[in-house]
């Protein structure tokens, strides 16, 4: 299994830019899709992107699409969410998650998930 753990939070003012960070351990990290997602307080959990095994394929949702962009580093066990252009919308607490099978938008289909970092946008 997997361990995740987030960082790169922060409170930044509308417009601006973060990276967040989400490191693997405790087993082959090139095994397992990553995804991360964000939920904001009294919401559901949601989909925001995607990135495939090999980092090759990523997928976002519409409301981060041409915005946030995903990536991961399997040499350092690392997988990135660069999020630009950031409105008091995408505040949250942001997670990544891994999965050996499943690399879809669905939360509840991944099995390992850090403890979220939370992202504040102030208008």
């Amino acid at each position: 299994q997997v361990q995740l753990v987030e960082s790169g939070g922060g409170l930044v003012q509308a417009g601006g830019s973060l990276r967040l960070s989400c490191a693997a351990s405790g087993d082959t990290f090139s095994r397992y899709a990553m995804g991360w997602f964000r939920q904001a307080p009294g919401k559901e959990r949601e989909f925001v992107a995607r990135i495939s095994w090999r980092g090759d394929s990523t997928n976002y949702a519409d409301s981060v699409k041409g915005r946030f962009t995903g990536s991961r580093d399997n040499a350092k066990n690392m997988v990135y969410l660069q999020m630009n252009s950031l409105k008091p919308e995408d505040t949250a607490v942001y997670y990544c998650a891994a999965d050996l099978r499943y690399s879809g938008n669905y939360y509840r289909l991944y099995t390992y998930w850090g403890q979220g970092t939370q992202v504040t946008v102030s208008s």
